[in-house]
């Protein structure tokens, strides 16, 4: 008998005497897309710039026309010398960065894991922000890249709009439908890469970037 096979074995004759219990049915929804749901902050990008900054996350709300100059300039302020954009961020964005005096890294042909290493920020945009945990989910549809950018890189420059910004995870999880339908890979960014042993001593850029700067366009 192999290990599994006991393990099973184990397991089953654990559970032998406990009753079934029915399938747990769904819970009925009683809002629809594009309404608030019951309950909902009324300051929801309020509420979402506090819960990001709760992680140690740096937010700042821009202008639509600023964006660009904001990205170069969080870039700057980090005194980075590169940085990683996705192939479909629109270019206005490659130019503000490239005339800010920092390298423009393309992923095409796809760099390698010392390469992006190697590169001091990744920028992208995103595709659902929730009030209610400061979370920040990546879709990684073109102007967010493959994953591993927003992994390596020790900094990494997040686009946000207001009306991406939702109040919490049911409500995140149903604009996230298409995603999901098209198998997209989802990832989920509560601040920065942030852990701590038993004696709660917080280490930051173990499994992700050390600093997030997250750029709210608010109008």
């Amino acid at each position: 008998m192999s290990s599994r096979e006991a393990i099973l074995g184990r397991i089953r004759a654990g559970l032998a005497d406990v009753t079934p219990m029915a399938p747990a049915e769904d819970v009925a929804v009683d809002w629809v897309y594009g309404q608030r749901p019951p309950g909902a902050a009324d300051d929801v990008l309020g509420l979402f710039v506090e819960r990001v900054e709760d992680y140690r996350a740096v937010v700042e709300r821009v202008a639509a026309g600023d964006v660009a100059d904001r990205i170069a300039a969080a870039l700057t302020g980090s005194q980075v010398t590169s940085a990683v954009l996705p192939a479909g961020v629109p270019q206005d964005w490659r130019r503000a960065v490239a005339a800010a005096g920092i390298t423009v890294v393309a992923d095409d042909p796809v760099l390698s894991h010392a390469e992006l290493d190697a590169t001091g920020a990744v920028v992208t945009a995103s595709r659902v922000g929730i009030a209610e945990t400061g979370t920040i989910v990546l879709d990684h549809a073109a102007d967010q890249g493959r994953r591993a950018l927003s992994l390596v890189p020790d900094l990494h420059v997040c686009v946000i709009t207001a009306d991406q910004v939702v109040s919490d995870v049911p409500e995140a999880v149903v604009r996230l439908q298409a995603s999901i339908d098209q198998r997209l890979p989802l990832t989920w960014i509560s601040g920065p890469s942030a852990t701590s042993d038993i004696e709660l001593s917080r280490v930051e850029g173990v499994h992700g970037p050390r600093t997030l700067h997250v750029l709210l366009v608010t109008g």
